[in-house]
């Protein structure tokens, strides 16, 4: 779907390439139909800003601080070991679709390359794929919806694609699994606490009965 590849352009670290494209990308949005009042706050900025005014403000945005971190995993594992995981899992759901990574340095669960990869997807796939990480979208739009900033309206027109509404994130595990050992202990089953299954539909290893242990939760 091109929405998709418009958005992951979009998300991605302003350089003067993209602040010339943009009367490109309203031409192409007006060709899809798509609602402007979504886009409209972030296209008029990335017009009317200085280029410099807008890396820096970026940075300071997604790249400093957790809150906005693009990167969807770390709201659901922050630094823990099982974070490790979902990215190999991710990582091998892009490429058993014959999907290169366009940022050979950037992590799998860097948004703007999830974008991209849904671009790519059948339709329903990427719908799919997209409700599966809807939660942690929600949670990153609603951060920046309490910033004012313009990038929320990408995660508003994310959320109409989706077929299913974010449910707000739980409290990001602890870090450290032996704190957690030592605050929870295993659970009945003698399984460590940040171990216990979640249950993950971006990866293809996910079984819906029994769950899974890495990935996006529904």
């Amino acid at each position: 779907m091109q929405i998709f590849k418009i958005l992951s352009v979009l998300l991605c670290y302003p350089e003067q390439e993209l602040v010339d494209a943009v009367p490109e990308l309203k031409d192409c949005l007006n060709k899809l139909k798509i609602d402007s009042t979504f886009l409209s706050p972030l296209l008029t900025e990335l017009s009317e800003k200085e280029l410099l005014t807008l890396q820096e403000e970026y940075v300071n945005l997604f790249d400093r601080g957790r809150n906005h971190s693009l990167h969807m995993f770390e709201h659901i594992h922050g630094e823990d070991r099982i974070r490790g995981q979902a990215l190999v899992d991710l990582m091998n759901e892009y490429q058993n679709n014959g999907f290169e990574l366009s940022v050979v340095d950037e992590l799998p669960d860097y948004l703007p390359l999830f974008l991209e990869y849904l671009s790519v997807c059948e339709e329903k796939q990427a719908i799919q794929l997209l409700t599966a990480a809807i939660d942690v979208i929600g949670h990153i739009g609603k951060k920046l919806q309490d910033t004012n900033s313009a990038y929320v309206g990408i995660f508003s027109l994310l959320e109409q694609y989706s077929t299913a509404k974010p449910v707000p994130l739980v409290t990001p595990p602890i870090r450290d699994m032996d704190e957690a050992l030592e605050k929870f202990g295993p659970n009945i089953e003698g399984i460590e606490p940040l171990l216990q299954p979640n249950t993950c539909k971006i990866c293809p290893t996910y079984d819906q009965n029994k769950g899974g242990s890495h990935g996006l939760p529904r």
